[in-house]
């Protein structure tokens, strides 16, 4: 392995749609330097044909200079491009990707021949998203590939869904699993519990909304919701992007449902839960609970075990599902009352 590259920020690429091996690859180059590809998969501990696979993403991408794949994968080094240019390379990707994903299927491959409205800004997106919403009767579908929201975004985003939910507009929402620190766990237990859609795939290739299968709007850059979004209202480009969203739908997860028995908590677990849900960090649930921090994570990690979920976020749903968790600001009334209702 070669000398580590210090001071390079790594942008993540699965966000992107870069598979993960692809996105383990890069940071690999992108770290040590030029390296074969015998020695990547080494590095990684990855089959030869997997790092194969990965390099030939990368070089479709743009992200990696090496021998072409007609020479051999094993004939000379790789590199990767510089972290600064990666973002801007996967934004024009994206912007050739969205039409394609429109045109799919419909037998017009230029995108001359799709009517397609540039909304130019955030602003004029969420314009035209109140107008459809306003209008909407029977479906509304939405892919988010963002891994955490801006409490601006979560605010809109839950306006929009207890409208279409108290309408009974179905409501079906494809997300990833949120980063640290995300604050959207409470958003959709609430989106769930007004009778939402909810699944969570590894990777979404688009961030989009589709209204009752008349109108498509595509983000032009998922990562800057400031560059505007893609207006789709031909029947052909629309039944496209409704069957990309089956696509993903069919192989993401419902995070509620693990296929394990009903959980009994313990009155410690419930403690613990009730004043995460509450709002506090770790240490001072802990705190207030008279245990130390690492007693705390110790219990929400068995907790996890037993629901057979990865993360707190999937956690949250999953108790949500079964209401043993105490929405923030009853846990006072059902002390009061003695017990749980």
């Amino acid at each position: 392995m070669g000398a580590l590259a210090l001071g390079r920020a790594v942008p993540s690429l699965v966000r992107w749609g870069v598979r993960a091996d692809a996105d383990l690859v890069y940071r690999c180059l992108a770290s040590f330097g030029t390296q074969r590809a015998a020695e990547v998969a080494a590095d990684l501990g990855l089959a030869a044909r997997r790092v194969r696979a990965a390099l030939d993403e990368l070089v479709e991408v743009g992200l990696v200079r090496g021998e072409t794949a007609s020479r051999g994968v094993e004939d000379g080094g790789w590199s990767a491009v510089a972290p600064a240019a990666v973002v801007e390379a996967l934004r024009r990707r994206a912007l050739h990707r969205v039409p394609a994903a429109a045109t799919a299927g419909t037998g017009r491959r230029e995108r001359g021949r799709v009517p397609a409205k540039l909304l130019p800004d955030l602003r004029a997106t969420r314009e035209r998203i109140a107008r459809l919403v306003a209008v909407e009767r029977g479906e509304h579908l939405a892919m988010n590939p963002e891994r955490a929201f801006s409490t601006d975004t979560l605010t809109i985003g839950s306006a929009i869904d207890a409208d279409l939910l108290g309408r009974r507009v179905r409501v079906r929402s494809l997300g990833l699993p949120p980063a640290d620190g995300d604050r959207s766990s409470a958003y959709t237990a609430e989106f769930v519990r007004l009778g939402g859609e909810y699944r969570l795939a590894d990777r979404l290739p688009h961030k989009m909304m589709v209204f009752d299968r008349r109108v498509a709007l595509v983000a032009v850059d998922p990562l800057d919701l400031e560059r505007g979004s893609w207006e789709f209202t031909d029947p052909a480009a629309v039944e496209s992007l409704v069957a990309l969203f089956a696509r993903q739908w069919s192989g993401a997860k419902d995070p509620r449902r693990n296929g394990v028995p009903t959980v009994v908590l313990t009155q410690r677990e419930k403690a613990v839960v009730a004043l995460l849900a509450d709002g506090h960090t770790d240490a001072t649930a802990a705190k207030q609970l008279g245990m130390s921090t690492r007693t705390l994570t110790y219990t929400l990690r068995g907790l996890m075990d037993r629901f057979g979920v990865e993360n707190r976020f999937q956690l949250g749903l999953a108790l949500g599902a079964m209401r043993a968790v105490t929405p923030p600001g009853l846990a006072a009334e059902e002390t009061a009352d003695g017990g749980e209702r």
